[in-house]
Parts: structure tokens; sequence; C-alpha cells
């Protein structure tokens, strides 16, 4: 699914990612784990093409994504705010995401209801402009606007920040489900190590640009990580 080969970004003389080789295989989900400034935004960055590598490739599905744009009709990512448009109500940004994926307005309701309790009554029918929403709330409508068309590769940077424990739970539960498909991806980044080891069935380690430890996900993975970032 995603070959990473000699992967580097330096900005001056400062080298803040370098990955000789991974593979992610279709049908994995996938965790990033790292302190800040481990390079897990950018990393995330060059796999959509939102930045241009110093040296080295990615490729989805052995499509390089730096010189062409196949790859996006099957890729949904939310890494931050930005991916949003404030000026839009969540209504209006979701109908808007179906234009694009081919996704009829009926459709993106259906999908709507089905997540009626990870909104919280506190997303739709609200008369309000993305903008004007909590961060927490902003997370939501980002993450749920990914699951729209039933992308084959999902990117999620943070999906459990400015959450409560109560959605965050959920979105364990929805990520986990998604996870069951053996045709969709997920890659997610996250601070919370229990959160990713509770998801994911494989989890990288970033250290100052370089992947430290790549772990399949057993009983004793978080106590691991745990002695890593306690040490």
């Amino acid at each position: 699914m995603i070959r990473i080969e000699q992967l580097t970004k330096h900005y001056g003389d400062t080298t803040v990612l370098n990955i000789p080789e991974m593979d992610i295989p279709k049908g994995q989900v996938f965790g990033l784990v790292g302190n800040n400034g481990a390079g897990k935004t950018t990393l995330f960055s060059l796999l959509l093409d939102l930045i241009q590598a110093t040296e080295g490739t990615v490729t989805i599905d052995q499509v390089d994504v730096s010189t062409s744009e196949d790859w996006k009709t099957n890729t949904a990512a939310f890494l931050d705010d930005s991916f949003l448009i404030g000026y839009l109500t969540p209504e209006e940004y979701f109908y808007f995401i179906g234009e694009l994926r081919k996704v009829s307005k009926e459709e993106i309701d259906e999908l709507l209801a089905g997540y009626a309790d990870f909104f919280n009554d506190e997303i739709l029918n609200k008369k309000k402009y993305i903008r004007d929403l909590s961060k927490g709330n902003q997370k939501k409508v980002g993450v749920v606007a990914t699951f729209i068309g039933a992308p084959e590769l999902l990117i999620l940077d943070e999906p459990f920040a400015n959450l409560d424990p109560t959605t965050q739970i959920r979105l364990k539960e929805l990520l986990t489900e998604k996870g069951k498909d053996t045709n969709t991806t997920i890659l997610i980044s996250s601070h919370d190590i229990q959160h990713v080891t509770e998801v994911c069935e494989r989890i990288a380690v970033l250290e100052k640009g370089e992947i430290v430890k790549d772990l399949q996900t057993t009983a004793k993975t978080l106590k691991e990580l745990e002695a890593f970032f306690t040490k």
C-alpha cells in the first residue's frame, strides 16, 4: 500500500526526518508515536505531498505521490483545522466533501445519522459555522469527513486531541471497527500511547526524525512504550 524509500527532509542544516525504508501493507492499522518535534506531522505531510521531500520517495499503490495525483481518489486525511473550511456550516462542509467523492446528499445524511452519538447533538442543525465550533467539535467534523466515500487510506494526525473522554472512547470504537476492513489502511499519530495500542496493530516510534522502534502490538506493547518514554 505505502512504500517509503530513502526519505529525508532537511530545513537548512537540520534533519527533521530520515527514514531509509518502510512498508505499510494494505489493511493495516498503523500507529505513529513520538514526542513533540519527533517528525510525525512532517512524515504525514510528506505522505500527502503537502511538503516536498529533500530526498527519497513515497508511493501509494505504486504511485509516486509527488508526480501523480491518482492516489488522491482513494485517500482521506485530517491533520489539523487547515483541512476544514471555516466559513461553511458542518452540513455544508460534509456535502462539499461528498461532491468531491461523488457521494450524494442522501448518502451523506444517512452516514451522518450513524454518528449522532459521536456528535453528541453539538454539530448538526446548530446554524454555526465551523470556525465558531470548539476545537473538539472541529476535530469531530474533520474526522467524520474522512469517512465519507469509504476511502481505502485514512491518515489522522492526533485524532484524540481536544476530545472529551466519552468521545475518545467512541472514536476508538469507530477506528477499531473500520480497521476490521481489510481494504482499509489507517495511519494514526498520537501522543497518547494507550489509545494507539488499543487501536493499532503495529506501532512505530519516531525520535528526532528516525524510526527507533517498529512493533507489532501485543499485550506487552504499552509497557514497552511506557518504559521507552520514561527512560
